[in-house]
């Protein structure tokens, strides 16, 4: 079952999913470093569940990427579509 999020979450679902394949790594590599099944990635980034910040910060640890990095990233597209909306 696939929830309905934000505009804004999905921004950031996006961002994780990108930097997952510019670290280019699999859910399945993903996971495997998480110990957790591929499931847990793929459901995630599908949108069948979110991430808490405890999950995002292991998720960024695991990927390579500052977690800071993420959030400038969702943040910047938060910006860019509130000013598409004004338009």
């Amino acid at each position: 079952m696939k929830f309905v999020f934000s505009q804004n979450y999905e921004i950031f679902r996006r961002c994780m999913i990108a930097a997952r394949k510019e670290a280019k790594l699999t859910q399945q590599t993903l996971a495997n470093s998480l110990k957790k099944p591929q499931s847990f990635v793929a459901k995630y980034e599908n949108g069948e569940r979110r991430l808490d910040v405890i999950e995002f910060l292991l998720v960024t640890r695991v990927i390579g990427v500052d977690p800071c990095d993420i959030l400038r990233k969702v943040e910047q597209g938060i910006f860019e579509a509130s000013c598409e909306e004004e338009l």
